[in-house]
């Protein structure tokens, strides 16, 4: 016991001596607290790294049931080479688009607003998704600590709901020292995680015996077998959201050299483009991407190869995977079921913190969807402390009716979230592909298209596996839910809710969000080219019913046209200081008086941390 307790104090002392403490100096940058490279691994890895704990249990639960659980190791090397592929796809566009967005700012550059309007709509169920998958992941943990995996679907529900409710309280409340906190039990989860692999391997040496086997249906077709690996594959590639989650949340990055390139330039003067590349804060999130290339890969080889040798997979002796290797790998140490309800205890708390980054990034989105019209302006509210309420609680009931729509079931769950992370992807990889035919030339535009095609159909081709694979899981469901949530969103933007002129647009951006500098000049020019589009849709929609004699487009005609939004260039390389709608708001009428006098002016909020 005290064994385990002395190595359990290390642990600790070691992840909180090595976390991020924030700098006075870099508190507050244009209103939103800016974070180094170990915060960053923290607050935008953690969703990523935490899958960990699903994604091999759902990637073998695909296999385990017919028989095929050996052919895992073609899953795995399918899910590397997806990493590699997307996580270069990432990392190339964090040059691009270094003032964050991610694939909604990148289609409404290079693709038009429609698809932008597409991935913003897609990404708010993502996020929700993420919520739900990682909390009642959490759940699977909780419960494995006293073999109570197959206990009735309505507690997986109740502590689920109950996980959410709390992630929504801290979240309103704000998140103080979060990444400091979150990056203490990621080096924890490291730590555990390498002892609990040194532990299997003990186990192994000693041949300790498998789990209780269980009864499988054998497959009598090679079809049959590949669909399965297919499936297999499609599961274990749930956790990419990482990759859009850092794109989105670069604003947030201090633009500095991290203390490893700074360290390089000194001391391998010789290798000055890799330093290039990993120079400022978008060197700093592509540092954070390169951990994605490999952690998925590896993570899930390690895991397979024990699940494999044990038989421990997810519900047998009532553990999930990971819980089932973890008792076999910590009680081969002195004190170990010490360090096995540790390892359970921090799974539940780093699973809580991804979904609460998913509530952060969600905000970041929905702000966004309400500047250009997708959602109604009364969506906005955001307290002194930064957080913007309404769509966090909104979320969170949404979240709870999803769980109790899935019977607390993560595997009924996850088939919604695994579809919705690619399809940004796949945009992603348009527009990168639409940057380099323009931008590029020579060897340097031949072999980027070459990259940005291969990554596109990539992820297209994963993006319908999705969808294919778990047809029988509720895929056929994902699409109407899909298409609906696509058309919903046009109609809202063609409603009276999705109008905007230049101030409602500023309104929006600069009052109640509080947003500032470059990247409150982006998504002005954003709100105004999605002005432009729903302009050209309503009377698109007007010509073709007066075709039948339905409406009349003279009654459309009337309304006010928007104004031109220019290039994206002009938006990006305006002065932070000045605001790109202060050219439209100075040829804006001024309001006519009312009765008792003009309005009176409100005065200068303060701008608050997202």
């Amino acid at each position: 016991m005290l064994f385990a307790i002395g190595l359990m104090v290390v642990f600790v002392a070691l992840a909180f001596k090595a976390a991020p403490r924030e700098k006075q100096e870099d508190a507050h940058v244009h209103g939103a607290g800016q974070v180094g490279l170990l915060a960053a691994i923290a607050l935008f890895g953690v969703d990523y790294f935490t899958s960990y704990y699903y994604a091999t249990g759902e990637m073998l639960h695909a296999l385990h049931p017919y028989g095929l659980e050996h052919s895992a190791y073609a899953a795995v090397a399918v899910i590397s080479i997806a990493n590699l592929v997307f996580g270069g796809l990432y990392m190339y566009s964090l040059g691009v688009f270094n003032e964050g967005g991610g694939s909604f700012t990148a289609a409404m550059r290079y693709l038009g607003p429609s698809l932008s309007l597409i991935v913003a709509v897609i990404l708010l169920q993502d996020y929700i998704f993420t919520i739900v998958v990682s909390t009642l992941s959490g759940v699977d943990q909780l419960l494995s600590l006293q073999q109570a995996g197959g206990i009735a679907w309505h507690w997986h529900f109740m502590i689920g709901a109950a996980m959410v409710g709390v992630t929504w309280f801290i979240t309103i409340r704000g998140r103080g020292e979060s990444a400091q906190v979150v990056f203490t039990g990621l080096g924890i989860f490291v730590f555990l995680t390498i002892t609990m692999v040194i532990g299997l391997l003990v186990a192994k040496a000693n041949q300790v015996p498998a789990l209780p086997t269980e009864t499988t249906t054998q497959v009598t077709t090679i079809w049959q077998a590949l669909f399965h690996m297919l499936a297999a594959s499609m599961k274990g590639l749930v956790a990419l959201t990482g990759l859009e989650a850092m794109s989105n949340g670069i604003q947030f990055v201090i633009d500095e050299d991290a203390g490893f390139v700074k360290w390089g330039r000194r001391t391998l003067p010789k290798l000055e483009k890799l330093w290039r590349f990993y120079s400022g804060k978008s060197g700093i999130g592509r540092a954070v991407q390169t951990s994605f290339l490999f952690y998925g890969a590896l993570t899930t080889l390690v895991l397979t190869y024990f699940a494999i040798h044990f038989q421990a997979f997810d519900g047998v002796e009532g553990r999930s995977l990971v819980g089932n290797l973890a008792f076999i790998g910590f009680t081969t140490i002195p004190g170990g079921i010490i360090l096995f309800w540790a390892y359970q205890i921090l799974a539940v708390g780093l699973l809580t913190a991804a979904s609460m980054t998913a509530f952060q990034d969600l905000q970041a989105i929905t702000w966004r969807n309400v500047a250009i019209g997708e959602l109604p302006e009364v969506v906005v509210y955001r307290n002194p402390m930064g957080t913007f309420t309404r769509p966090v609680t909104a979320a969170a009931i949404m979240a709870v009716f999803i769980q109790f729509l899935v019977r607390g079931n993560t595997s009924a769950a996850v088939p919604y979230y695994g579809v919705g992370v690619f399809m940004p992807i796949a945009v992603m990889g348009l527009a990168m592909r639409q940057h380099v035919k323009r931008q590029l030339t020579g060897r340097s535009r031949r072999w980027g298209l070459i990259g940005t095609t291969f990554a596109t159909a990539l992820s297209t081709f994963i993006f319908v596996g999705q969808i294919v694979t778990k047809w029988n899981e509720g895929g056929w469901v994902v699409l109407i839910v899909f298409s609906l949530l696509i058309l919903m969103a046009h109609l809202i933007l063609l409603s009276p809710a999705g109008y905007r002129d230049p101030q409602g647009i500023h309104r929006v951006i600069r009052e109640k969000s509080r947003i500032q500098g470059s990247m409150g000049n982006i998504v002005e020019w954003q709100s105004l080219r999605m002005q432009e589009y729903r302009y050209a849709l309503l009377m698109g929609v007007a010509h073709f019913f007066a075709i039948f004699g339905i409406l009349k487009p003279a009654r459309f005609e009337e309304l006010p046209v928007p104004p031109k939004s220019g290039d994206f260039e002009d938006a990006l390389n305006h002065s932070e200081h000045h605001n790109f709608l202060e050219q439209y708001l100075d040829n804006e009428p001024k309001p006519e008086p009312r009765l008792g006098g003009a309005l009176n002016e409100a005065g200068k909020v303060k701008t608050v941390a997202l």
